[in-house]
């Protein structure tokens, strides 16, 4: 039916742009980080002074905020794929790189979002907010679980390997998506690896992405 094949039309290409976007996305966020040459991991004080006033790396945090969106069609995508030939590794890997995809977008929206708008306060407020700031980015209480970020990378480790040893994707694909996923999440200070890991993850799933564009109507 032509509705049928709409539905299915706008969902081929809705997939497409998301395997697309949520690479491009890193790339841009982790090219605006500060102290690219100069990589060191950050303590949280470290952390909190980098992004005060930095409108820049600011916006770049609300894109990966809204990319999460993103991660969680390509990890549908990837465990519809796999449900035929690995289905096991694709549910696991999917469900791990959802769950972890939600963490991040607490993980920005807590840590990250947070400092927009405690940067419209005089320097001296914002000094005294220090204190609240240091537990915040310490990750004390319940931000704790904002640690379960190391899922994201997990579990589309997972669905890469199935999509490797499936021939779902070309190998080079499949092998290069997957160094970038493992190396996606290196902690704050050394985005240069980030980075690197991003357009890793970029070289994979574009072309993916444009195939996928490119498939005939159904």
């Amino acid at each position: 039916m032509p509705e049928n094949r709409v539905l299915q039309d706008g969902k081929r290409v809705g997939t497409a742009l998301a395997v697309i976007l949520f690479p491009l996305v890193f790339v841009f966020a982790f090219a605006v980080h500060p102290g690219l040459s100069n990589p060191h991991f950050l303590g949280p004080e470290e952390l909190i002074m980098r992004a005060h006033h930095d409108g820049l790396l600011q916006f770049g945090h609300l894109l990966v905020t809204l990319c999460t969106v993103l991660l969680i069609v390509a990890a549908l995508h990837f465990m519809t794929i796999l449900e035929k030939s690995s289905a096991w590794a694709g549910t696991i890997g999917g469900m791990l790189a959802i769950s972890g995809a939600v963490i991040l977008a607490a993980d920005k929206g807590a840590l990250c979002l947070t400092m927009s708008a405690f940067d419209r306060l005089p320097e001296p407020q914002f000094s005294q907010m220090l204190p609240g700031l240091l537990a915040m980015f310490s990750r004390q209480g319940w931000l704790v679980i904002l640690w379960g970020i190391v899922l994201l990378p997990i579990g589309f480790a997972i669905q890469a390997l199935a999509l490797i040893g499936t021939r779902a994707l070309p190998r080079w694909q499949g092998i290069t998506f997957l160094i970038g996923v493992l190396f996606v999440g290196t902690p704050d200070g050394a985005e240069i690896i980030n980075l690197g890991a991003s357009l890793l993850m970029a070289a994979a799933m574009v072309p993916y992405g444009i195939t996928l564009l490119k498939e005939p109507r159904m």
